[in-house]
């Protein structure tokens, strides 16, 4: 048996985002469908050269996607909803992912516990699936050209698809209508001399796997029969109580990851089968730091030692990371040495393969030490926020006042008050100002005088729109997590650090790489321009500790709960600081506070309680009179809505329009007493939703909650959106609370 290198996955938005770009060049009707299908594989082939020539011997292909890889199968089997069905090719596909006028997109939540979404795929009882897997082939056979028997083809699992989709009836039913197109799927690419495959099974990480124990045997023993050796692929935790049955699956390979979960002791515990391969996700796929030469070594070498029949590999795809940590020569040198992208990776995995197999890469691991060394040296420490951290009381985790008494003292508005989330659209021309002012084209003092035109220009917007409760616009901030973090110590930022969030939409993530603290106010300035500018209330506007940690990297050296809690300490001065400035109203957004639940429900009692911890900490120095916001998006509340409760915030905004209501429903049968911003449309299409659906919208939310509770805002942020959308849209959005306040005023009579 020999030990063999391998991937999962690779970043497929381009080293400069020209999947990104060539997308919205379609969109906008400036470019055409062979154009942008003509990128993304030029994007796919300079990926696939690239694991090639890093000596990678099973490159993982067919992951590459025009907007998300769960929707690319969705239509391959064509689990099409009956909406959609009118529509053909790149229409229909684009349709699913975006909305069309009149047509809902699919909904739109987070891949397991990362901050990718997908597409979730709606599938009714009587959904007949009729395969097309042309392009599937097509990218197989163009791969083979180049990789020849180095490539794998990429499956995703019909039971995590499955378990994955908004399913009606049962899954065992709908599992017996897509194997056999999974079995096609798989002789067609036996013929095409496809020596392996790589089936993709995340759901066998999540508490779930224990009752899909039978859908999966099924899955597996029909797909071995067709003579396709099968390398079975989890990833992002452990398999858990589940490990000594799947290790008895009919399938060649088995890889788990190393790097999160309890997947060694399981392994010491229980063996591994002597006629299986163990892939082993040795290299963390969903952070941006080396390898620790001798923690990743020893654990190698006691895997080793329990099976030889070795593959190793990135712990997931290497989606999560950026391109390549070479290209950031603007960061601090002993942070850039220690930093490992996608490229790096793929090195560093072929350095341990070679070092196992006994061969001395001895001078570059004792590198890679050397600069873990001096890194620590570099990294900062603040000793006044670790003496905050360890005077914490109680008390400063609560309100001055329990929420029934203190709702009286707040600002008093019509029924049905409106507002947005936070963010107005970043046009071409807001961004050539930061372009301009990091060149030194303009001074900041100019560039403030431009955001403060901007400002002004979104009030005005908002007031003539009729909005109740405004907001600045936010044209000052890249992302929510960057511009927080770009005025906080112990976080850096890279140039070219994007990775893809969905479709089009990439960010640069944040890294968390000392301890953190706030220098000077952050958001004061601009709240205070907006607020002079308009007799109505505007809403100061935070970022929330959970989220900046779930969408940053973060540090390995502490826990999160350290790290949020610090970022914690930095956001309450800053809510202070509003308060005194004349804010009424402060939203602290927390729209990843799901995404960090552990995959297994035994650990979120563990992370909820200090994720809510921080959100209490952060806000618990407002005072009674001063309304607290918070927002969270495209997540299921019903099985933490006691954990949402204890966040106390005084309104939670949520997204709610692509997702049938149930999110509002989750919130009104748990008893939810405080108020409820209501998404009425969905942000993330560029359709204009008409009154008449807000309306129908509105009337769900007054028939499951009381009017005192109920606020009227669009489901996220504005940021993406083109300005003649987002005027037209709020404007329907104020008219149908309009309607609905005087039919609700009428009823009472």
């Amino acid at each position: 048996m020999t030990l063999q290198t391998a991937t999962l996955g690779y970043p497929r938005i381009g080293k400069n985002r020209e999947v990104k770009k060539a997308l919205e060049a379609f969109w906008s009707s400036k470019s055409d469908a062979e154009t942008l299908l003509q990128t993304v594989q030029e994007v796919e082939f300079a990926n696939w050269k690239t694991q090639l020539e890093a000596g990678i011997d099973r490159i993982g292909i067919g992951d590459t996607t025009l907007y998300d890889h769960v929707l690319d199968w969705t239509v391959r089997l064509g689990l099409i909803p009956e909406r959609f069905q009118s529509l053909t090719g790149l229409d229909q596909y684009f349709a699913m992912a975006r909305g069309k006028d009149g047509i809902p997109a699919l909904e739109m939540t987070k891949w397991f516990d990362t901050n990718y979404h997908y597409l979730v795929p709606e599938i009714a009882a009587d959904t007949q699936p009729e395969a097309n897997f042309a392009d599937f082939l097509a990218t197989v056979q163009r791969a083979k050209a180049l990789l020849g028997e180095r490539a794998v083809p990429i499956i995703l699992s019909p039971v995590t698809l499955l378990r994955l989709s908004r399913l009606e009836g049962d899954l065992s039913a709908h599992l017996a209508n897509l194997l056999p197109l999974y079995c096609d799927l798989i002789f067609q690419l036996k013929a095409l001399g496809i020596a392996e495959v790589q089936v993709h099974e995340p759901i066998l990480v999540t508490s779930s796997a224990t009752d899909l124990k039978e859908a999966i045997t099924t899955t597996y023993t029909q797909l071995a029969q067709i003579g396709v050796p099968i390398h079975l692929v989890t990833y992002f935790d452990d398999l858990g109580a589940d490990y000594p049955w799947v290790m008895d699956l009919p399938v060649a390979g088995i890889s788990l990851d190393f790097t999160r979960g309890r997947n060694l002791n399981l392994l010491q515990q229980h063996g591994f089968p002597a006629d299986k391969r163990l892939g082993v996700g040795i290299v963390d796929a969903r952070n941006i730091w080396k390898i620790r030469p001798e923690s990743v070594l020893s654990t190698l070498e006691t895997i080793h030692g329990i099976t030889p029949n070795l593959r190793l590999h990135p712990s997931s795809s290497l989606q999560f990371v950026p391109y390549d940590a070479t290209r950031e020569t603007k960061l601090p040198e002993p942070l850039r040495n220690v930093l490992s992208f996608a490229e790096q990776k793929l090195d560093e995995i072929v350095i341990l393969a070679q070092t196992l197999a006994g061969d001395d890469p001895s001078d570059k691991l004792a590198l890679v030490q050397t600069q873990w060394n001096a890194f620590e040296q570099f990294s900062p420490t603040n000793p006044k926020v670790q003496e905050r951290l360890r005077n914490l009381t109680v008390q400063d985790l609560e309100r001055s006042m329990p929420y029934k008494q203190r709702k009286d003292l707040q600002p008093k508005l019509l029924p049905f008050p409106t507002t947005t989330i936070g963010s107005f659209p970043q046009t071409s021309e807001i961004r050539q100002l930061r372009v301009k002012l990091k060149r030194g084209e303009i001074t900041k003092a100019e560039y403030e005088a431009a955001i403060d035109t901007e400002i002004a220009k979104c009030i005005q917007i908002q007031e003539d729109a009729g909005l109740d409760v405004l907001v600045h616009g936010e044209f000052e901030r890249t992302d929510m997590v960057e511009f927080f973090g770009q005025q906080l110590s112990g976080f850096a930022f890279t140039e070219h650090g994007w990775v893809q969030s969905y479709g089009s939409r990439c960010v640069r993530p944040p890294i968390i790489y000392g301890d953190v603290a706030r220098t000077q106010p952050m958001t004061v300035r601009e709240f205070k321009v907006a607020q002079s500018l308009t007799n109505k209330i505007v809403k100061g506007m935070l970022t929330e500790p959970v989220t900046m940690i779930n969408w940053s990297f973060t540090r390995t050296n502490i826990p999160r709960s350290e790290q949020a809690m610090q970022i914690a300490l930095a956001l309450r001065d800053e809510v202070a600081d509003l308060e005194a400035a004349g804010a009424k109203m402060v939203q602290i957004d927390e729209p990843a506070l799901r995404e960090g639940l552990p995959l297994k429900r035994e650990h979120w009692n563990e992370y909820l309680a200090w994720a809510v911890d921080a959100f209490r900490l952060a806000a618990g120095i407002a005072k009674p009179e001063t309304q607290i916001h918070t927002h969270m998006c495209y997540s299921e509340f019903g099985d933490i809505i006691e954990h949402i409760e204890r966040l106390d915030a005084d309104v939670l905004s949520i997204e709610n329009s692509r997702s049938n209501n149930e999110t509002l429903f989750e919130i009104t049968d748990a008893g939810y007493q405080h108020q409820v911003g209501n998404g009425v449309y969905d942000v993330h299409s560029p359709v204009v939703p008409s009154v008449e659906q807000m309306v129908q919208q509105l009337k769900t939310g007054i028939a499951n909650l009381p009017i005192e509770q109920i606020w009227v805002n669009p489901d996220c942020g504005l940021k993406t959106r083109r300005w003649e959308e987002v005027i037209p849209s709020l404007k329907n959005m104020v008219e149908a609370a309009k309607m609905i306040r005087e039919e609700a005023h009428a009823t009472q009579k």
